[in-house]
């Protein structure tokens, strides 16, 4: 792993999660809010627990084992596990699980694609 790499882990890792939630929360003004969030980048785990506007509950959303990968020049998304306390929203992540999706070549990003390969690299 590159010294680029390592670093970014390490500042991922450090990052402190009421940091991340009161940005989001920004963000989201007017739109949700962002109740709970736990992002493991060794384990491909992200645990988040939002509440839409006008909503009762929250929306509870588990990813696990995602990354990308990279075919001669092209970059691919993976997002193997998807779970939720709602219905709906299980079935749409069935539909988004357990495929290859294209990343778009955007030129600005192009630089950093094969950073990011590196941190997300599928094992």
């Amino acid at each position: 792993m590159s010294i680029q790499a390592s670093l970014i882990k390490a500042a991922i890792k450090m990052t402190p999660t009421f940091l991340i939630t009161m940005v989001a929360n920004v963000v989201l003004r007017g739109i949700a809010k962002l109740n709970a969030f736990d992002f493991d980048l060794e384990s491909r785990r992200l645990r988040m627990s939002v509440r839409l506007l006008g909503e009762p509950e929250d929306i509870v959303l588990h990813l696990d084992n995602f990354g990308v990968t990279q075919r001669g020049d092209q970059y691919y998304f993976i997002l193997r596990s998807a779970q939720s306390n709602k219905p709906w929203l299980n079935n749409l992540m069935a539909h988004v699980t357990h495929q290859c999706w294209p990343i778009p070549r955007i030129p600005q990003l192009a630089p950093y694609m094969g950073l990011v390969n590196e941190l997300l690299e599928l094992p």
